[in-house]
C-alpha cells in the first residue's frame, strides 16, 4: 500500500520527527543510522518540516535527550534478559539492526507509512542470516487489534519500549495505550520500559547544565515549538510528570493513573544506564555533568499490578465511512475507530469531494463511532475550518463525548 506522506503529516504532525531523530544520530557519527539515512536519501535539506523549525539551541538539547533515551532505554531492555523487544514506536532508528547482531528478536511497530519506508531499508542492511529476527508491523498504539496481530506467534515474554509518544497523547489515548499494554503483558508476560513520564524533567536538567541561566528562555521556546509541531496540548495527560514544585504530586498522579489501568511502575535512574554520548564525545566535562544530572531523572519499568482488567475485552470494530452530498451539506456516517490508521482516509474522502463540490457544512452521524483519537479530531478540525457552516456531530457515545470534553473540542463543533 502506498501512502500520501503529506496527508499523513497533516493528520499526525509529529510523523516527520522520526526521520529527524535518525538523521541527527547519523550526523553525530552513528554508523547504522548513517546507513539508513543514505538508503532513504535523507539530507539536511530533507529534514525541513512543513510545520515547524527549531533553533540551534533547541536542536542541541533535543539531540542530547534523544540519544540519552535511545541508548539508555536499550540498556535497560537488555538488563531484563527478555529476548523479544517490542519497539513502539520504532521510528526510523537502527534498533532492529542492533538487535539482530545480538541474536535478539525485534518487533518494530509504527505507522504503516513509516514501516513501508523503513523495512526494506533495514533488510537491505541486515545480515541475511539474521534478518528473520526482525519483524515490522504498521499499528496504532491505541488499537489493540493492530498490536496483538503484530505479536502473533511470539513465544516468551516481551519487553515493550516507548520513547517520545505519551507526551503527545490525551488522557483517553494514554489510557487506551495502558489498557492495551496491560492486555499484552497479561497474555505474554514481561514489562514495558518508557522514558516518557519524566521527559520534561530530562529536558529541564539537560538545558540547565548546557545553557545555565539561559535555560528558561530556551525551554519556553522549545515548548512552543513542540506545541506548534503537534497541534495538541503537550504533556497534559495525567501520566506525564511536570517539573517544578508540584512534581511529587504529579508523580503520584501518574502512578495512580497507571494503577487505574492495572499497571504499576518502578523508577530506573537514568545515570545507571546512560553510556558515553556521541553528541558529547568532545566535551568530557559536559558529558560528566549530564550524567550527574540524569541521576535525578528516571525511566519507568512498568508491569501488571495484578489480574485486574478484562483480558477478553471485546475488540472495537474496524473503520468505515459513508458519504452523501445533499445540496451544499456533506452528510457523513462514521463506524468503528478514527485513529492514526484511519484518519488519513477520512481526510482524503472529504478533500476529494470538497475539490469537486462547494461544501458549506458537514453533518456527521457518530452513532457507529466507537473511538476517536487526536488524529481524528485534527481531521474534523480541518473540515470545520474549511466549511463556512462548520462540522455538526450527532449520536456520540459516552466515550467519544468524554474525549471531546477532555480536549475542549466539544466547544468547537456543533453537537446534538
Amino acid at each position: 500500500m502506498e501512502y500520501d506522506l503529506t496527508l499523513l503529516e497533516r493528520v499526525n504532525p509529529v510523523f516527520n520527527t522520526a526521520k529527524m531523530t535518525t538523521f541527527n544520530l547519523a550526523s553525530a557519527g552513528d554508523e547504522d543510522a548513517a546507513l539508513i539515512c543514505d538508503k532513504l536519501g535523507l539530507t539536511e535539506a530533507t529534514q525541513s518540516s512543513s510545520t515547524t523549525t527549531a533553533t540551534a539551541d533547541q536542536k542541541r538539547i533535543s539531540n542530547i535527550i534523544m540519544e540519552t533515551r535511545f541508548r539508555s532505554t536499550f540498556a535497560m531492555a537488555e538488563e531484563t534478559g527478555i529476548k523479544n523487544l517490542v519497539d513502539l514506536p520504532c521510528g526510523y532508528t537502527s534498533r532492529g539492526i542492533i538487535c539482530s547482531r545480538k541474536g535478539q528478536k525485534y518487533i518494530g511497530l509504527d505507522l504503516p507509512a513509516t514501516i513501508s519506508e523503513l523495512e526494506p531499508v533495514v533488510r537491505s542492511i541486515t545480515d541475511p542470516e539474521k534478518s528473520e529476527l526482525i519483524k515490522y508491523f504498521g499499528v496504532d498504539a491505541t488499537n489493540y487489534d493492530s498490536l496483538e496481530k503484530a505479536l502473533e506467534g511470539i513465544e516468551g515474554e516481551v519487553c515493550i519500549t516507548t520513547e517520545g509518544l505519551l507526551m503527545y497523547f490525551t488522557d483517553s489515548e494514554a489510557g487506551a495505550l495502558c489498557d492495551n499494554v496491560r492486555r499484552i503483558l497479561q497474555k505474554h508476560g514481561g514489562c514495558w520500559i518508557t522514558a516518557d513520564p519524566e521527559t520534561a524533567l530530562q529536558y529541564v536538567m539537560t538545558a540547565m547544565i548546557v545553557y545555565g541561566d539561559q535555560f528558561e528562555k530556551i525551554m519556553k521556546n522549545s515548548a512552543q515549538n513542540v506545541k506548534d509541531k503537534s497541534d495538541v496540548e503537550i504533556g497534559k495527560s495525567q501520566i506525564i510528570v511536570s517539573p517544578g514544585k508540584d512534581s511529587r504530586e504529579n508523580m503520584k498522579q501518574a502512578m495512580a493513573f497507571l494503577a487505574s489501568h492495572g499497571l504499576k511502575a518502578e523508577r530506573l535512574p537514568v545515570d545507571r544506564y546512560i553510556p558515553e554520548l556521541i553528541f558529547l564525545k568532545n566535551e568530557p566535562e559536559l558529558q560528566a555533568a549530564h550524567k550527574q544530572a540524569m541521576s535525578k531523572c528516571a525511566f519507568w519499568k512498568i508491569t501488571c499490578a495484578g489480574t485486574s482488567g478484562d483480558t477478553d475485552k471485546k475488540d472495537i470494530e474496524g473503520f468505515d465511512v459513508k458519504t452523501d452530498l445533499n445540496g451544499d451539506i456533506l452528510n457523513m456516517s462514521l463506524k468503528g475507530r478514527v485513529d492514526t490508521l484511519t484518519a488519513p482516509r477520512l481526510l482524503e474522502d472529504f478533500e476529494t469531494l470538497d475539490s469537486k463540490e462547494d461544501i458549506k457544512g458537514v453533518s456527521i452521524d457518530c452513532s457507529g463511532l466507537d473511538y476517536i483519537s487526536s488524529a481524528g479530531l485534527r481531521v474534523l478540525l480541518i473540515m470545520h475550518k474549511k466549511c463556512p457552516d462548520g462540522v455538526s456531530l450527532s449520536g456520540i457515545n459516552d466515550m467519544v463525548a468524554d474525549i471531546l470534553g477532555q480536549t475542549g473540542f466539544n466547544d468547537i463543533f456543533h453537537i446534538s
